[in-house]
């Protein structure tokens, strides 16, 4: 392991994966206010559009656990630079293009960089002082959200006042940018799991399984829930990764360590991340309409998007704050602490929601909420993750987590969007979401919330850790009381 930077260059290291995150998932919300006007951008179908953004979450989910993996083979600063690659190719290829196929190429290049999080979390851990640890690690895990928090109005505005190619060509500086930062800024640490084969049948076998499971649960409201598609797509994800699960047991150096994830304080964590993503965009796929649908309807508020991405804009803002909030308060109480304070947070919000659904600036306190609960959820994850998995696989164990929040937003956004479609009214001839539909998306985010609540209650508390393996692992103890001095 390195040695730890200085205190000024540990800063530089951390803004710079910060920023990295935060850029990357700005990507992902980049094309947002262009949805409407694709298929005439485009010349192409409203349902073939669709799939700038369905190809950014089925490369991104792929790609987490497999540069993860590589980052622990290969080292962490080469694979954020090959992250940025792709970043950068993808941006111009959006920029440039001028029909649907290229811009699905560009979108899907735009997804490989989504690996950067996990990886920048885990290089946290052999570069960052112990003292400045937890904080550095909710920051960065937490450019997630600040990042989409931000992009919606930033994009926004970008889209009303300019071209809507200068979005892509900014994104393509800002990943320049990213990339001579982390070549300048961000130490080489040798790979902690140096002499291992990468499991390329295991990355083949997850990514199968991956993408049938996400395209169905992402189009399975286009193609219909009970068409052979989708029920053919839910089939075949179960076959291949049960098949998966097999050979990664059996073989020698898999690309995720089962064994690992199956220990009660990995798997809790993981399942409990799964919720924490459903809860967390459900409320960001819900508030957005509310604030756009007509004022005639009775309950909309009539807001243009980009005077809708203002109100949501403080939510990422709190969510910056927090943050570091939360990595202290990991240091006084242990993360599973801040994850269970977080997500109780979440569910508070969605309970003010009920109240406050009214009025612009209810949904914007209502957001500041969740985002703090988000902020300090994101933030603990991966501290509790990288204090139960050896060195060797940090990044690999991040990836796979970060893709377990990932298949959390995607069933979140699947549900709510069964939930506000079978709950309509008819205004002007066009059927359009009741005022009880979204109270009942509402309730379902506020009771995921609990639940993950529940699940973060069970994760079992690490007993004694001496200094040096604290040191060693980036751990904390769950309470004061358990640290060993």
């Amino acid at each position: 392991m390195g040695t730890p930077p200085t205190s000024p260059r540990a800063t530089g290291v951390v803004a710079t994966l910060a920023f990295a995150g935060t850029t990357a998932a700005i990507m992902q919300t980049l094309v947002t206010p262009l949805i409407a006007d694709l298929p005439k951008i485009l010349n192409s179908t409203p349902s073939n559009t669709a799939w700038v953004i369905t190809v950014t979450l089925l490369v991104a989910a792929v790609c987490v656990p497999v540069t993860g993996r590589l980052g622990d083979l290969l080292g962490k600063r080469r694979m954020l630079l090959a992250c940025s690659v792709p970043l950068i190719a993808g941006s111009v290829v959006c920029a440039l293009s001028s029909s649907v196929v290229p811009m699905i190429v560009g979108r899907g290049l735009q997804g490989v960089g989504m690996g950067m999080v996990p990886l920048g979390i885990a290089l946290l851990r052999d570069v960052i002082p112990a003292a400045r640890l937890s904080s550095s690690i909710a920051l960065v895990s937490a450019s997630m959200g600040i990042g989409g928090g931000l992009g919606l109005p930033i994009a926004a505005a970008v889209a009303q006042y300019a071209n809507w190619r200068v979005l892509f060509w900014g994104s393509a500086a800002l990943a320049v940018v990213i990339a001579l930062l982390i070549w300048f800024l961000i130490p080489d640490v040798p790979p902690a799991a140096k002499g291992q084969r990468f499991d390329a049948p295991g990355a083949i076998g997850l990514g199968v399984g991956l993408v049938c499971l996400l395209l169905a649960v992402s189009k399975g409201a286009e193609w219909g829930w009970g068409s052979g598609t989708t029920l053919g797509l839910f089939a075949a994800a179960v076959v291949v990764l049960l098949a998966w699960g097999v050979w990664e047991t059996r073989t020698r150096d898999p690309l995720v360590d089962l064994r690992t994830t199956a220990r009660p304080r990995v798997l809790l964590t993981n399942a409990a991340s799964l919720f924490v993503g459903f809860g967390m965009y459900a409320g960001m796929l819900i508030v957005p309409q509310l604030l756009q649908f007509p004022e005639e309807t009775g309950y909309g508020l009539g807001q243009s998007m980009l005077a809708a991405g203002l109100w949501m804009a403080p939510g990422g803002i709190m969510m910056m704050l927090v943050s570091p909030l939360g990595g202290k308060l990991t240091d006084a109480r242990g993360p599973k602490f801040t994850l269970v304070c977080g997500i109780l947070v979440i569910a508070a919000g969605y309970g003010l929601s009920l109240a406050l659904m009214g009025s612009a600036w209810g949904l914007m306190l209502v957001l500041m909420v969740t985002s703090s609960g988000v902020g300090l959820a994101y933030g603990a994850m991966p501290a509790l993750i990288m204090s139960s998995v050896p060195l060797s696989e940090t990044a690999a164990a991040n990836g796979f987590n970060t893709l377990m929040r990932s298949l959390g937003t995607s069933v979140g956004a699947a549900v709510v969007g069964v939930v506000l479609s079978q709950n309509v009214v008819t205004l002007g001839g066009y059927s359009i979401t009741s005022e009880d539909g979204f109270r009942t998306a509402l309730i379902t985010g506020g009771g995921v919330a609990l639940v993950a609540a529940v699940i973060a209650a069970l994760i079992p508390a690490v007993r004694t850790k001496t200094p040096e393996g604290a040191r060693a692992t980036g751990d904390r103890a769950d309470t004061p009381e358990q640290t060993t001095v």
